[in-house]
């Protein structure tokens, strides 16, 4: 008969296959989804042809035969020899050693988890490396989406491992401490630490993160930033500043968003979103698959409207109150299991040895996944909610129209293949799609007036 740690071993293996069983049919269904529409629905033939509809439709079986090798690979052949091989303790073992060559204390837990979070990130970065390369240069490459040369992508990657390190090794150690000293309730104080630096990150990320990665421009003076600064008044938005990111570096997709948490906040648009990127017709730097995409300035202003509408119907605030309350949910249970000795033997560490980064990570990742999957499915429907309700606030302050116009612009430029499955676009789209917002602001606009709508000139 298997032993407790060896039971709880194969439970954590068998959730897992199963859970990767149950994507791999709904990718499935989705593929067979791709492969019998052959036509432009009824609803998008006014605006969509048959060519846009094709290229859209391999775009969307690429993307899912991707999908469906990288999960076979990633979540059931790698992460489950990572189990069954302990690969956790033999990255353990092995930061006890290194720690002692080069100058730390192998006897401080604190010292050697920070390199073991240093080696895991190393090697997570390794492993995700070629299906980043192949995303990256072979998919998006080939749909024309991919606009990073070799060297910007080696740049980008550099600079995001080093600011990770730079954030999460820090937060281990301290994290190891609180435990540490914390006492009965160490889970509280835990909590609020953690609650502390991730508003803290939200707050600062705009402002000195992002800038690593992206150029950010002001919006230039026109008739579009001052649209924006009417319709930001008009619901009482504190608009401090608006910004062009230049995301056309990067990707042919597009997208808006604002920042900052207290007081005055900023948005940001990326230029792919813009009509020529936001630049003159004229403008050198433009090519001839440029021209001519992104949205009109009504169709901007009915995206930030819906944007605003999360802000305005306190989406954000919402999902910051959802996550804190999981947070601490998620630490309370690790305070009440990480001292039990068979997860960490399950996963090849010796007996009484209990190191608290192994343990919080088994917790989290594997003893609460079926948790953590019940929370995901949860939170994926009342994202949808929140966004249909975002389309109705941009409808009553009068944007149905373009708003609709702008989803349909943002999908043909995106590629964005039309019809899903119901079961697959349930359990991994946080939006609706894009047919199901379109029919349901024809709903809403039925026999209702459009209210006010600040108009560029």
């Amino acid at each position: 008969m298997w032993d407790v740690s060896e039971k709880t071993l194969y439970s954590m293996i068998v959730f897992l296959f199963l859970e990767s069983l149950l994507e791999l049919y709904l990718t499935m269904r989705q593929i067979r989804v791709y492969k019998q529409s052959k036509s432009v629905p009824k609803e998008l033939q006014h605006v969509m042809n048959n060519d846009t509809f094709e290229k859209a439709r391999v775009y969307g079986l690429d993307k899912a035969y991707y999908s469906i090798f990288k999960m076979i690979v990633c979540d059931i052949w790698i992460t489950q020899l990572e189990l069954v091989y302990g690969f956790m303790a033999l990255v353990w073992a092995r930061s006890v050693e290194i720690s002692a060559t080069i100058g730390l204390n192998p006897k401080s837990e604190i010292h050697v988890g920070c390199l073991f979070a240093l080696l895991l990130n190393i090697i997570g970065m390794l492993k995700e490396m070629p299906f980043k390369i192949y995303s990256t240069f072979v998919l998006e490459e080939k749909h024309g989406f991919n606009k990073q040369t070799a060297g910007f992508f080696v740049k980008d990657q550099i600079k995001g491992f080093l600011v990770g390190q730079a954030l999460t090794i820090p937060v281990a150690a301290v994290f190891i401490y609180i435990v540490q000293i914390g006492g009965q309730y160490f889970f509280v104080w835990l909590w609020v630490f953690v609650a502390a630096v991730s508003l803290v990150l939200i707050t600062i990320y705009p402002v000195y993160i992002a800038p690593i990665f992206d150029k950010f421009r002001p919006l230039e003076e026109g008739e579009l930033k001052q649209s924006i600064h009417e319709l930001a008044t008009s619901v009482k938005f504190p608009l401090g500043q608006l910004f062009v990111v230049e995301g056309s570096k990067r990707s042919a997709h597009s997208n808006a968003y604002f920042t900052g948490l207290f007081g005055v906040k900023r948005i940001v648009l990326f230029d792919t979103l813009l009509v020529n990127k936001g630049l003159p017709e004229d403008d050198p730097s433009l090519t001839e698959s440029d021209k001519g995409k992104g949205c009109k300035n009504e169709e901007v202003l009915a995206v930030l409207a819906h944007e605003l509408g999360h802000w305005k119907l306190g989406h954000v605030a919402k999902n910051i109150i959802i996550v804190q309350i999981q947070l601490f949910l998620i630490f309370l249970a690790f305070s009440q299991l990480f001292t039990y000795g068979p997860l960490y033997e399950a996963i090849g560490l010796p007996v009484g040895e209990k190191p608290i980064l192994i343990g919080f990570m088994i917790i989290v990742m594997y003893v609460l996944a079926p948790y953590n999957t019940l929370i995901s499915c949860v939170m994926t429907v009342l994202s949808r909610r929140f966004e249909y309700q975002a389309d109705a606030f941009a409808q009553q302050l009068g944007y149905a129209k373009d708003l609709g116009n702008a989803l349909i612009k943002l999908q043909l430029d995106n590629l964005g293949f039309p019809v899903y499955d119901w079961m697959y676009s349930g359990w991994y789209h946080s939006h609706p799609t894009v047919l199901q917002r379109l029919d349901r602001l024809k709903s809403l606009c039925q026999g209702k007036e459009q209210t006010y709508k600040p108009k560029s000139q």
